[in-house]
């Protein structure tokens, strides 16, 4: 195939594509990553694709147990709504054909259930306008995990085989946009919450969805000693911080969800919302040296020597 290369990204959460750069010589470094592309972007179901945003020029795939953004679930054919000549759709029609074809085999692929409000949300790869001219109808599904902005967000490990929950590893600082909640950020610049841990509510709740003021209260004092940890027991209420245990929504208690974040957060002066917070709670670890130790081969000092004989 001649011109650009094979698929774009299709980013539900903006009207953003994912785009290749154009064909080297067969010999060129850029024809061996491209080749790379093309096995990326027809690759099977169970598949996962790693890149580097926002170009993809090194699109490959990797191990799933490796760091990646995309994990194929499936590849679908849609030529019977758009037959040979039938032009490419525009943006938000690719939007609207990656959430109707692919969420399906999605749901399959996890075994049953996605949580719409969990870790994972479904994206597609689609055909450039030159595969579509050729006559590829084919979109290739998969599984991604996205921050707030819709900026892509690496994983490990197989989704089909994750808690879906949307937890966050311990450490993580997540900033405030106005006074909704954004992206990851590093906790030295301003931020609505720092993540401390995470807890599991499933072994106190163990049947039907828990009201949101229980599942508060179960949190709250489970994350009192996740914090206590991460802290150091440091008073936070000393620092202005609050604890802000998060919850689960109904529909992703019923996709199987049970984790939740420990969260660190502060209030405005009068209370009407969240403050930026700037630094990390995160109790410093000592460095103490450990005490010399004589070599094992050598008596302490002072021991009475072995007799000879």
């Amino acid at each position: 195939m001649a011109g650009a290369f094979a698929g774009a990204l299709i980013l539900l959460c903006s009207s953003i594509l994912f785009s290749w750069p154009v064909e080297a010589g067969r010999n060129d470094p850029v024809a061996v990553a491209q080749e790379e592309r093309r096995k990326a972007f027809d690759s099977p179901a169970g598949s996962c694709l790693q890149w580097t945003p926002p170009e993809g020029a090194d699109m490959r795939r990797v191990d799933c147990a490796q760091a990646h953004l995309f994990e194929v679930t499936s590849n679908v054919d849609i030529s019977g709504e758009y037959p040979e000549n039938a032009p490419p759709p525009d943006t938000e029609k690719w939007q609207a054909i990656a959430v109707a074809k692919c969420t399906p085999g999605a749901v399959t692929y996890l075994g049953g259930n996605l949580d719409p409000f969990g870790k994972f949300s479904v994206n597609a790869l689609k055909p450039t306008n030159e595969q579509w001219d050729e006559g590829d109808r084919k979109v290739r599904c998969g599984l991604q995990s996205a921050a707030p902005s819709g900026a892509l967000l690496t994983t490990v490990g197989s989704a089909a085989r994750q808690d879906q929950s949307k937890i966050h590893e311990p450490g993580t600082c997540l900033a405030l946009v106005g006074q909704e909640i954004g992206d990851p950020v590093a906790c030295d610049q301003a931020h609505a919450f720092e993540i401390v841990g995470n807890v599991d509510l499933g072994a106190a709740f163990p049947a039907d969805y828990p009201a949101v003021e229980a599942q508060t209260e179960r949190a709250s004092d489970l994350c009192a000693a996740v914090t206590t940890a991460y802290t150091g027991g440091a008073d936070l209420a000393k620092k202005g911080l609050t604890p802000y245990p998060d919850t689960l929504r109904p529909e992703s208690w019923a996709a199987g969800s049970r984790k939740v974040d420990c969260r660190v957060g502060a209030k405005l002066p009068d209370g009407s919302g969240l403050a930026p917070v700037t630094g990390s709670v995160r109790a410093v670890p000592a460095t103490t040296p450990p005490a010399s130790q004589p070599p094992a081969s050598q008596p302490p000092p002072g021991a009475p020597t072995p007799s000879g004989g």
